[in-house]
């Protein structure tokens, strides 16, 4: 399965950017730009969590905004903005970064800002 789209206006909904969203099974890839082209990619599985945000217009145009906070230096928080059926892709996305981890074996670890020994001296 594949999703492909468009970033598009608020107002009315309309598709008259240049940036394209293209979500496939283990990779979001956006590509944006007219005269300079830049194409970023971001695998599923560096995909930690995602959020569906969607402004009083957006929902008046049945749009949204998909944040994914992911695991990768070029985009720690990567915004899929103003596309319509944003919910099917936020699901679409969960789904597929976890099922990736799962294969890929992978394991997200935090740092949780613990103390080094030499801190707790007496």
């Amino acid at each position: 399965m594949e999703f492909k789209e468009r970033k598009r206006w608020v107002f009315f909904g309309l598709p008259f950017t240049f940036t394209v969203y293209t979500i496939k099974e283990d990779v979001i890839t956006v590509n944006t730009g007219f005269f300079n082209r830049e194409e970023n990619d971001c695998y599923l599985y560096k995909v930690q969590d995602v959020t569906l945000k969607s402004s009083l217009f957006e929902r008046m145009f049945g749009l949204g905004t998909i944040v994914c906070h992911t695991g990768d230096v070029t985009s720690p928080i990567l915004m899929i903005q103003h596309i319509k059926n944003a919910k099917a892709v936020k699901q679409f996305i969960l789904e597929k970064s976890e099922s990736d981890r799962m294969r890929r074996r992978t394991l997200n670890t935090l740092d949780i800002g613990a103390a080094e020994p030499d801190d707790f001296e007496q």
